[in-house]
């Protein structure tokens, strides 16, 4: 697949689609995700969550589509240094930094926490208006947010933290961006699937499994959601890369290494 002539936008039925780029995961969302989706990407450490998230800004990047990463967890620099030692073939990541055609931006996720459900109120109103900053520093059009798992330790009240989520939702379609949040699950196996309230507020669902083969894991992807499209039903394996993710789907099996 050539990338450097990816197209994002295309007309399919009245809906434009943002291709994702991610070798096997644009043909699960039949074509790519709808314009202004915000999409949801969970699964627990080490399933590559900030990795697939990464990807598709720079994806983005590349056909010259302008995008933020909002790093809510860990120091930008960290965050790159880690996405640099996972994807050595990137080797233009500092470059298109450079260009601000993606933003990295972020602080020390301690300095985020609140004890005070007060406190806590007004620091993620402080989150939203840092997030819409952000995203008009280079008129970005696709966004990751990593992770939004700190925005539950801060809003422990349920009611609060479905609120500020809707609240959160609707800006980011007032600002006409395409969205990907990250989310940490407690649960490698599909079996033990459980629904949280983000899963029913946001427009798709994209879950990375670790599930349990014999004696070892297998990396397993699913789109349990995608508003505005149809979407493959069945469980995909993949594999994380110096050159990207691959998602093997069904007429990708023969590939497999």
């Amino acid at each position: 697949m050539c990338y450097e002539k990816l197209i994002i936008g295309f007309n399919m039925g009245d809906n434009i689609r943002v291709k994702t780029g991610i070798n096997g995961l644009d043909s699960m969302l039949d074509g790519g995700v709808p314009e202004n989706n915000q999409v949801i990407i969970a699964g627990g450490p080490g399933a590559g969550k900030t990795l697939m998230s990464f990807e598709i800004l720079y994806r983005n990047a590349k056909a010259g589509i302008p995008g933020a990463f909002i790093a809510l967890e860990e120091k930008p620099e960290v965050l790159l240094s880690n996405i640099k030692q996972a994807f050595k073939d990137f080797k233009d990541i500092d470059e298109i930094i450079k260009k601000q055609l993606i933003i990295i931006d972020g602080e020390d996720p301690s300095s985020r926490l609140k004890s005070e459900t007060d406190s806590a109120n007004y620091a993620f109103g402080n989150i939203i208006s840092d997030i819409e900053s952000i995203i008009k520093k280079n008129n970005a059009k696709c966004v990751v947010i990593d992770s939004i798992s700190l925005l539950k330790l801060m809003l422990i009240n349920k009611y609060d933290y479905r609120r500020s989520m809707l609240m959160l939702m609707s800006n980011l379609r007032r600002l006409n961006v395409t969205t990907f949040l990250t989310v940490e699950i407690d649960f490698a196996d599909r079996e033990k699937l459980k629904y949280s309230p983000e899963f029913f507020i946001f427009d798709g669902i994209i879950i990375l499994y670790q599930m349990s083969r014999e004696d070892r894991r297998t990396l397993t992807a699913e789109v349990v959601k995608m508003r505005g499209t149809n979407h493959s039903w069945a469980l995909a394996p993949y594999e994380i890369t110096s050159n990207g993710i691959n998602i093997y789907t069904v007429d990708q099996m023969g590939d497999i290494p």
